[in-house]
């Protein structure tokens, strides 16, 4: 038979009480306060990098199309002019990207106008919000 003194010191050493869990829950969770904001910050920077990447990608795929065809695509065109041939692009030798023309971090199509307001052609993501303007994740990412 088991003395009273082995029972109890084999409950104290069982496992932790409510209280140090607790402790460590709270500990976690000012920890988490304090790089949880950082780590969505840079979450969200890496998308606009990816836009603006992208962009870029979609920028020297319409120099080629322009160098074939002799002038960029209309903005009725679009940038589906780098993947399917217009109907008035002659010497068109597409496709000029490898696959669809890839949608912006956010899942929404890029805006394309030619000639553009900043430039040629400008070729534009309104970021996060989706509308024109903003500050932080929200900011239109373009090639100008």
């Amino acid at each position: 038979m088991i003395s009273g003194r082995g029972r109890n010191a084999r409950r104290t050493s069982a496992g932790f009480t409510l209280m140090e869990l607790l402790v460590v829950l709270a500990i976690l969770g000012l920890l988490m306060s304090l790089v949880g904001p950082r780590v969505l910050n840079q979450l969200g920077g890496a998308k606009t990098k990816t836009a603006a990447i992208q962009i870029k990608d979609l920028e020297q795929s319409l120099e080629m199309y322009k160098l074939d065809v002799g002038r960029f695509p209309s903005t009725s065109e679009g940038l589906d002019a780098l993947v399917n041939k217009p109907a008035s692009a002659a010497g068109w030798n597409g496709p000029y990207l490898k696959s669809d023309v890839p949608l912006d971090p956010w899942k929404r199509e890029y805006q394309y106008k030619a000639p553009g307001e900043h430039g040629e052609v400008d070729i534009f993501s309104y970021g996060q919000n989706g509308t024109p303007g903003g500050e932080g994740e929200d900011q239109d990412v373009g090639n100008w």
